[in-house]
């Protein structure tokens, strides 16, 4: 250790350089240096090696045998101290981590069980630990620390949250088959004054559709406002109500043949449904391994 005490880092650098491309001038672009520096960083080094190094033969420069014995041996230690820098790889087999992640019920039963049979099978010293709140209070989360990923609809998004787009899905609209015309659908009059469910976790937040509707000049009337979506389909059933919801959570949730799913009489734009981070985790291996399998479950085939 002692001798490295005789010699700054960089001078290894400039010297690997050096005879890699046994030219100062391309050494010098190579490493972002003026052609000034890097020849007294070479006076500097025949001076520590005590041995010229490169040496000028005809037109061109030579390496010595001094350095071709060195730049074996130069070329192992600067990897293995580029190694002491990089990211340590992540082994989902090995690894040992618990993620706080928030999403809905919607988001559960479209990411969960595809990403928990992933981590029993590649990751199971991975834990989960689920939470469901407002996706206000996932961002709030997010920047505090509390919670890892968030997955949901986020139409707006503070500067330090990164989100990535797992898939876009459609309004579907849904209501009991006896309060439907036999032949057809509902006109959008007929829509917009029956009363309505909308899944949220408190009824003073603001939801896409009635802000679109709103924008349009209409409004709906919601009669029940509830924060679970697993219920929703049950209390439609057997009245004159009409749910409006993701179109995927159907496929996900349980067929009920006294309903009937039919498309909204008014236009209402996709649905962007999102995985979000802070961006602090942007470089964390295993964060970046987490959002890879929620994105490839989202992605898979039902």
């Amino acid at each position: 250790m002692d001798e490295l005490r005789r010699i700054d880092l960089n001078l290894l650098l400039t010297l690997h350089a050096l005879l890699t491309e046994r030219h100062v001038t391309r050494a010098a672009v190579r490493l972002h240096r003026s052609q000034p520096a890097v020849s007294h960083a070479l006076a500097q080094l025949r001076e520590i090696f005590d041995d010229p190094l490169l040496v000028r033969r005809g037109g061109t420069l030579e390496i010595t045998t001094r350095a071709r014995a060195l730049l074996p041996a130069l070329d192992a230690a600067l990897g293995q101290l580029n190694g002491l820098l990089r990211p340590p790889a992540f082994d989902p087999a090995q690894a040992r981590r618990n993620f706080r992640v928030a999403l809905s019920d919607y988001g559960a039963r479209i990411v969960l069980p595809a990403l928990v049979r992933t981590l029993r099978a590649e990751a199971p010293g991975i834990d989960l630990s689920v939470v469901q709140t407002s996706r206000e209070a996932m961002l709030a989360q997010l920047a505090d620390g509390e919670i890892d990923l968030a997955i949901g609809v986020f139409p707006q998004l503070p500067a330090d949250i990164v989100a990535d787009t797992l898939f876009e899905d459609r309004y579907t609209s849904v209501a009991d088959r006896a309060t439907l015309p036999p032949h057809g659908d509902l006109r959008r009059e007929q829509w917009l004054v029956r009363p309505h469910v909308l899944v949220a976790m408190r009824p003073d937040l603001q939801n896409e559709i009635d802000q679109q509707l709103a924008a349009a000049g209409m409004e709906r009337h919601v009669a029940l406002v509830l924060p679970h979506w697993s219920a929703a389909l049950d209390v439609v059933a057997g009245t004159d109500l009409i749910l409006t919801v993701a179109a995927r959570t159907l496929a996900a949730m349980p067929a009920q043949a006294a309903l009937r799913a039919f498309a909204p009489p008014v236009a209402l734009l996709p649905i962007a449904f999102q995985q979000a981070w802070h961006a602090r985790r942007d470089d964390d291996p295993a964060h970046r391994w987490l959002r890879n399998m929620v994105s490839a479950c989202c992605h898979a085939p039902d």
